[in-house]
């Protein structure tokens, strides 16, 4: 089975799905207390934290896809960036809604005031609500409608990363080292991106129409 055909994304875009659904499964099951799994002392704040965590974890390899196909030449890999930036999103709003449901009771008085009151509250709705129009914008169809406007709106996941970064390291205060990790990967990602934009060897004669 040849990489890039047909049966090779019939073959392993479920696996990838289901290998994408397996952090939720464990969370899942550590909540009911299945097999002696446990979310611990304080079940709500693990279960927030592990689904901001996967959220970003999903965003920052959604991120890598585009450099990793570059060196390697795999365009293969193109065909899973939309199922993973999706899975961002979705550990992304489980997060807030943990957070909402579960954690404020749907108290709308106090998470308004968390938002406006606490800055990496702030910075995590901002994230979340730049996430909204990427993935209600991730359709194939819609990407032949806006044309070049689509590439224009979906840079701003770099914009979204540096939120979900940032609102995860404020909201460390003790142990930061998961967030230093994740922001040295953000700034590789970004790095990368700046290179291959304005400095990779021909972008200047492609701009020059040379």
């Amino acid at each position: 089975m040849r990489a890039g055909s047909k049966a090779f994304y019939r073959w392993t875009k479920p696996v990838v799905f289901v290998l994408c659904l397996l952090p939720l499964v464990v969370l899942v099951l550590q909540a009911f207390a299945v097999a002696g799994l446990s979310l611990g002392a304080n079940p709500i704040e693990k279960l927030l934290h592990e689904l901001g965590r996967w959220g970003l974890k999903f965003l920052l390899i959604t991120l890598t896809v585009t450099p990793l196909r570059r060196w390697t030449g795999w365009v293969w890999l193109i065909s899973f960036r939309r199922m993973l930036g999706l899975f961002a999103f979705f550990y992304t709003m489980l997060h807030f809604l943990c957070y909402a449901i579960l954690d404020q009771g749907l108290n709308v008085a106090a998470i308004v005031e968390d938002i406006v009151k606490r800055p990496y509250i702030t910075l995590g709705m901002l994230g979340l609500l730049l996430l909204i129009p990427l993935a209600v914008t991730s359709t194939k169809g819609m990407m032949r409608r806006l044309g070049r406007r689509w590439q224009s709106l979906h840079r701003l996941v770099y914009v979204i990363a540096i939120a979900g970064v940032w609102h995860f390291y404020w909201q460390e205060k003790l142990d930061t080292l998961d967030a230093a990790i994740y922001a040295a990967i953000l700034a590789f990602l970004l790095a990368v991106r700046i290179y291959y934009a304005r400095f990779a060897p021909g972008k200047k004669q492609r701009r020059t129409g040379r």
